[in-house]
C-alpha cells in the first residue's frame, strides 16, 4: 500500500493579520493554531509522515512546540520559500516515493475533519489529483482594470477551494519540474500548476464550511467561536464489548441515563459502580465523591471510566427564586462536575481512562426561565474544553455529552408529560456516552440526536 505523507505549509509571515507573531503561532482555544491542524493529521490512522514546512526564523519556536506536544509522525521541518509555490516544492521534494500519496495543506485551517482526509485518500485510489471544495454562496463577478463587470459566471459551476490537496508523488513532483523551467509561473496552489501543465484530470470532493483559513483578526474570532461549538455525532459502531472487564463509575445512576448507562455497561461486561443521592453520595459534597472513587480502587485496584449525569432543572424568573434554591442548582450542575473531574483524574491517569460530563442543548444560548440551568450546561462545556488540555499529558480524554430532549424523570418533573415520539430515550444516550468513553478524541461536545442512525438495540 502506498505511503501518506501530510506536508503542512507553515512559512507564511501573516502580514495580513498584522500580529506580532505569524498567524500560525497564535493561541487559539489553549494552543497554537499549528498545534491544532498537526493534531488533525497526527491522529489520522492513515497518515504515515508528517513534514513542516516554516519560515527559517521560526525554527526555534517550531521545536519548541514540537518538544512540548505528541507528534511523533512529524519527521521533517523543511525551510520553506517565499512563495507558497516555493513552500510546496520544499516538501514535495523531500518526499522519497513517486508512487506515495502526498496531501498539502495549509497550517492556518485547523478545521480539516478525518471525513475530508479519507476522501482525498479515496479519490487518489482512482485520480492523480484531488482538490477540495465547497459551493459558491455569493455571486461571482469579474471585473476589468477600471472596475466595471466583465462577466457574472453562472455559479452552479463556481466552487470555493480549500486544502488539503492531493496528488500522487509522482504527477505533483513533475508539475513542479516544469514550473522551475518558467520564470512567469503564477500559481495561487498546487492544483493549479496540475491544471497549467495538462497532467491529469482534477478530482474534486466536498469540502466543509466549518474548514476555514485562519487570515484576518476576525477569522481568529470566529475559529475561536468554532471551537466553543466543535460537536460530533456518536460512531455507532463501536463495539460496546470492548467494556468487558473495564471499572466504571457513575454518578447519579439511580434513575434516568444514568440508571441506563449502568445498565448497559453492566449487560456489556463492564464492572459497574453506580452512586446517587439515595446512596448518600451527592456530587455537590466534593469528600463524598472522594470517598466513592476511592472505595471503588480499594476493590477493584483501578478505575477506567467515570460518567457524571447528576443534575437538577429549576424552573422560574431568576428574581423570583430563592438564593439557596439557586445556589443548591448550581452546585450540582457545575460544581459537582468539577468535584467528579478533580477527584477522578487522580485515578484514571494510570489506567488512562476517560470521563464523560452532560451539558444540554441549552448551552448554547441562555434560555429564559431556566438562567440557571443553562448557564450551568455552558460552564461545562467551558470546563471540559479547559480541562482536555489540562490533561491530555496525562493521556486522560474528557468529553461532554449533549443530548437533546430525553425521557427522563428529571424532565417529566419539569414539563410534564410529552409525546414520547419527539424525545429521546435514555438508553439511546446511554449508548452514546459508553461510545464515547471508548473514543480517542478529547475536549469534544458529543451531540445526541433523534436522527441519528441509531441500532435498534438502542432504542426501546
Amino acid at each position: 500500500m502506498a505511503k501518506t505523507y501530510a506536508i503542512i505549509l507553515a512559512a507564511g509571515k501573516g502580514e495580513r493579520m498584522q500580529a506580532n507573531v505569524p498567524k500560525q503561532f497564535l493561541k487559539l482555544a489553549g494552543r497554537k493554531v499549528l498545534e491544532h491542524t498537526l493534531c488533525v493529521f497526527q491522529k489520522h490512522a492513515r497518515i504515515d509522515e508528517i513534514f513542516l514546512v516554516i519560515n527559517e526564523e521560526s525554527r526555534l519556536l517550531v521545536e519548541e512546540m514540537l518538544l512540548s506536544g505528541d507528534f511523533p509522525k512529524v519527521t521533517k521541518i523543511l525551510g520553506g520559500g517565499a512563495t507558497r509555490r516555493e513552500s510546496s516544492l520544499a516538501g514535495v521534494r523531500a518526499v522519497p516515493e513517486d508512487n506515495a500519496y502526498v496531501l498539502l495543506h495549509d497550517s492556518v485551517r485547523p478545521f480539516v475533519s478525518s471525513r475530508i482526509i479519507d476522501d482525498m485518500l479515496e479519490a487518489l485510489a482512482t485520480f492523480q489529483a484531488v482538490d477540495v471544495a465547497i459551493p459558491a454562496t455569493d455571486t461571482i463577478i469579474e471585473v476589468d482594470d477600471r472596475n466595471r463587470i466583465t462577466n457574472v459566471p453562472p455559479r452552479r459551476y463556481l466552487r470555493r477551494g480549500q486544502t488539503p490537496q492531493g496528488f500522487r508523488a509522482d504527477i505533483i513532483k513533475r508539475a513542479h519540474q516544469l514550473a522551475a523551467k518558467e520564470t512567469d509561473v503564477i500559481a495561487t496552489d498546487d492544483c493549479g500548476l496540475v491544471l497549467r501543465y495538462g497532467l491529469c484530470d482534477i478530482h474534486v470532493v466536498p469540502g466543509e464550511e466549518k474548514n476555514i483559513k485562519i487570515t484576518h483578526s476576525e477569522d481568529l474570532f470566529l475559529a475561536d467561536k468554532l471551537f466553543q461549538l466543535n460537536t460530533v455525532s456518536m460512531d455507532p459502531q463501536i463495539d460496546l464489548n470492548r467494556l468487558l472487564d473495564r471499572v466504571v463509575v457513575i454518578f447519579g445512576a439511580s434513575q434516568g441515563i444514568g440508571a441506563a448507562t449502568a445498565y448497559m455497561a453492566r449487560a456489556h461486561g463492564a464492572r459497574v459502580h453506580g452512586f446517587s443521592r439515595t446512596d448518600n453520595v451527592d456530587v455537590a459534597d466534593t469528600e463524598a465523591v472522594e470517598r466513592a472513587l476511592d472505595k471503588v480502587v480499594d476493590q477493584e485496584g483501578q478505575v477506567n471510566h467515570v460518567v457524571n449525569t447528576a443534575a437538577v432543572l429549576r424552573h422560574g424568573r431568576l428574581l423570583d427564586r430563592d438564593m439557596d434554591d439557586v445556589r443548591r442548582e448550581i452546585d450540582i450542575n457545575y460544581l459537582g462536575s468539577i468535584h467528579v473531574a478533580r477527584s477522578a483524574f487522580k485515578h484514571l491517569i494510570p489506567t488512562k481512562g476517560s470521563l464523560a460530563l452532560f451539558t444540554s442543548s441549552a448551552f448554547t444560548r441562555g434560555r429564559p426561565l431556566y438562567s440557571v440551568y443553562s448557564s450551568t450546561k455552558a460552564a461545562v462545556v467551558n470546563l471540559v474544553q479547559a480541562l482536555a488540555e489540562e490533561s491530555a499529558p496525562k493521556h486522560v480524554r474528557i468529553n461532554a455529552i449533549n443530548p437533546e430532549r430525553t425521557a427522563t424523570p428529571m424532565r417529566t418533573r419539569a414539563f410534564g408529560q410529552e409525546d414520547p415520539n419527539l424525545l429521546l430515550t435514555a438508553d439511546a444516550v446511554a449508548a452514546a456516552t459508553l461510545r464515547t468513553l471508548l473514543s480517542p478524541f478529547s475536549g469534544t461536545v458529543v451531540d445526541v440526536r433523534r436522527n441519528q442512525d441509531m441500532p435498534q438495540e438502542w432504542i426501546r
